[in-house]
């Protein structure tokens, strides 16, 4: 968007559209740009949730974010919002650079961190498979914002299925290729959310899933 004001842009997804000043709002983008959001801001509480229900008596939860990233404070707001209703304690781990990865999960480690959520964000999810390694090593029960992370050895995710948002994308393609204004194009949000568990990796790191909490899945690792 630096780029260009005037070349059609297509979000196949993105994280926080308004807050980072991507569109003027969902309904009526206002730009060149527009397609879908994974409303990952709205969706901390529920990771939060989810996560105080598998590990028992959680109470002290690492998060891990990117402070470079533009889409981090609105997760952030919300996560904390969500820890102060459930009564959990974060400890925010800022991570910059690969490198910084084994420091911040030994200082989760040190701090006697019970669990680990990660914000959503295209550095985390790039590395996913260090991160995902750690949380074993270390044995931290940890909820993700992204399937893939659980297909590298996560243990569990909650979000949009980011191949279905890829392929809706296609369809903002073709009207737009047919005449239509990015800015008349509505940004759309998930219809689907899945709950994606590893029952591997709990295993692995002594951890029981409950049953109702399998239930629920839509998909399960075995």
């Amino acid at each position: 968007m630096k780029a260009t004001k005037t070349i059609p842009i297509v979000m196949p997804t993105s994280i926080d559209p308004i807050g980072t000043g991507l569109v003027t709002s969902l309904a009526h983008p206002g730009g060149n740009a527009t397609g879908l959001t994974s409303v990952a801001p709205d969706l901390s509480g529920k990771r939060l949730e989810l996560i105080k229900e598998v590990v028992p008596g959680v109470s002290h939860i690492a998060v891990l974010s990117n402070p470079t990233s533009p889409t981090i404070p609105s997760q952030m707001k919300e996560a904390k919002l969500a820890a102060q209703s459930l009564g959990l304690r974060l400890q925010t781990l800022e991570v910059r650079v690969p490198d910084d990865f084994e420091r911040v999960f030994h200082a989760a480690i040190m701090a006697r961190a019970t669990a680990l959520f990660a914000l959503d964000d295209v550095f985390l999810y790039t590395h996913r498979t260090q991160m995902v390694k750690l949380a074993a090593k270390t044995r931290l029960p940890a909820i993700y914002g992204f399937t893939e992370y659980v297909e590298a050895g996560g243990l569990m995710s909650y979000a949009a299925n980011l191949s279905d948002s890829y392929r809706r994308s296609a369809k903002y393609v073709d009207k737009i290729l047919k005449g239509v204004k990015p800015a008349d194009l509505p940004v759309e949000q998930p219809t689907k959310f899945e709950l994606v568990i590893n029952l591997k990796t709990a295993k692995q790191i002594g951890l029981i899933i409950p049953p109702n909490i399998l239930a629920r899945a839509d998909r399960v690792i075995r």
